[in-house]
């Protein structure tokens, strides 16, 4: 009994562990693309902002 509580657990961590990268990953690629625009707005903000 005690062999399989410990082996849940484990797989319990390893999961989190999993989405915890997962997460991190998309935060980054998010913060990239949002940095991204920020720059290109700043060189070109007429292109991006068209006047209405």
């Amino acid at each position: 009994m005690r062999v399989l509580a410990v082996l849940l657990v484990c797989f319990g961590l390893q999961a989190c562990t999993v989405l915890a990268v997962a997460d991190a990953a998309a935060s980054t690629v998010v913060y990239g693309v949002k940095t991204a625009v920020n720059v290109v707005d700043a060189i070109t903000p007429d292109i991006v902002n068209k006047k209405k």
